[in-house]
């Protein structure tokens, strides 16, 4: 996510529009206070991340990234059974 005072803004419009039409959010800033958000028509966060990530996005001092997929992380397969998992912990724990 891009940060720009609102004189740069100004002075190159264009060029901002052009960033968010290909998908890119814009912070815009009075004095490197955030006053508004560019994005496309309709795009929103779809996640609301963490209050202070949030806080410093807004202050342009980070950048939220990209949500994950979750076709990009297939389940992995269970290696132990709950009943076998038990079993190990109660013989490596003892009477504790």
């Amino acid at each position: 996510m891009k940060a720009v005072e609102i004189r740069g803004l100004k002075n190159r419009l264009s060029e901002y529009l052009r960033l968010v039409r290909n998908g890119e959010e814009i912070l815009v800033t009075d004095r490197g206070e955030v006053v508004a958000e560019l994005r496309q028509p309709g795009k929103a966060l779809t996640e609301t991340p963490h209050p202070g990530l949030m806080k410093l996005a807004r202050l342009g001092r980070a950048r939220l990234g990209a949500g994950n997929r979750a076709d990009l992380y297939p389940r992995l397969p269970r290696l132990l059974s709950k009943g076998e998992l038990a079993g190990l912990i109660a013989k490596n724990c003892g009477d504790r």
